[in-house]
């Protein structure tokens, strides 16, 4: 994906961001103290796989995790540092499906949900969008601020699809109920059946929640061809979708936006569709808009 970004000539214009590792402190905002054991203690025992789900581990699983959410963290304080005014997280592994007690799906540590708690300890933000265009349901995501007002979670996502979750029916609970948002379209949805969806559901629930800042769960995986999706986005549906969240965290977040990758299997499509993604963040072509990247490789 890194050699794609280079080849499309988009890598020299990016101001790279170095991660770091997540601490526990910061790990412990949305997960809970068992689990962290947890996942230490099924690496430690030489386990293939997390023993709350599906999700394949190493002996540098957790540090690599730690990395993972630690670099979207790092891409956020640059952007509220004012260093840059938009950033891609270029990280793995994904996020999105773990929950405060639960690993599955590929992910440990739910790393846009860590940032949006950073956001919130750390700089005091009292609202918070989190968009996922993964093709699969942010379930992890949607359980961590199930109870939350201060963050907006919408989830566009194929259905019936993995993880099983991801109804219009889910919208929080309590002081959260409405702020869970989930926009579930079928097998072969394209980018303008997509895009059409998101202006009719996503723009006027974000206009009337006016975020703070905008965090993206960036899953290519919802391009056409990907091994374990069906949608059928193209690459410019990416930078349609991206001018779109541009637009929003222009409107009322200073312009402060932090995409973070997510799913996207595909090598040559995930290259392509994130080199669209980056393209639009730097404003080129169409768009005006400045941009960096932060990767778990610095």
């Amino acid at each position: 994906m890194i050699q794609g970004l280079e080849r499309a000539g988009l890598l020299g214009r990016c101001q790279l961001i170095s991660p770091r590792p997540a601490t526990d402190r910061e790990l412990l905002r949305c997960h809970t103290p068992q689990y962290l054991q947890r996942v230490q203690e099924d690496i430690l025992a030489g386990r293939d796989q997390l023993s709350t789900g599906d999700t394949a581990i190493s002996p540098h699983s957790e540090r690599t995790a730690r990395l993972a959410a630690g670099g979207v963290l790092a891409a956020v304080e640059s952007v509220m540092e004012g260093r840059v005014r938009q950033a891609f997280a270029v990280v793995r592994p994904p996020g999105h499906h773990a929950s405060a007690t639960r690993g599955m799906g590929f992910c440990l540590y739910n790393n846009v949900a860590i940032a949006a708690r950073h956001l919130q300890a750390v700089h005091g933000l009292a609202r918070i969008l989190i968009v996922d265009w993964d093709v699969h349901h942010g379930n992890g995501t949607q359980d961590i601020f199930w109870r939350d007002p201060s963050v907006l979670f919408f989830s566009s996502h194929q259905d019936p699809f993995y993880p099983g979750s991801g109804t219009r029916r889910e919208q929080g609970e309590g002081p959260g109920l409405g702020f869970t948002r989930n926009c579930p379209l079928p097998a072969g949805t394209t980018g303008r059946q997509l895009l059409a969806a998101w202006r009719q559901e996503l723009v006027p629930l974000a206009v009337a929640f006016s975020p703070q800042f905008v965090l993206i769960s960036a899953g290519f995986d919802s391009r056409g061809g990907d091994p374990l999706g069906d949608f059928r986005l193209e690459d410019g549906d990416f930078a349609a979708l991206t001018q779109l969240m541009l637009d929003i965290a222009a409107e009322t977040a200073q312009g402060r936006l932090v995409s973070a990758l997510e799913g996207g299997y595909d090598l040559s499509g995930l290259a392509s569709a994130s080199a669209a993604h980056v393209a639009t963040l730097l404003g080129i072509g169409a768009t005006g808009c400045n941009a960096t990247r932060a990767s778990p490789h610095g």
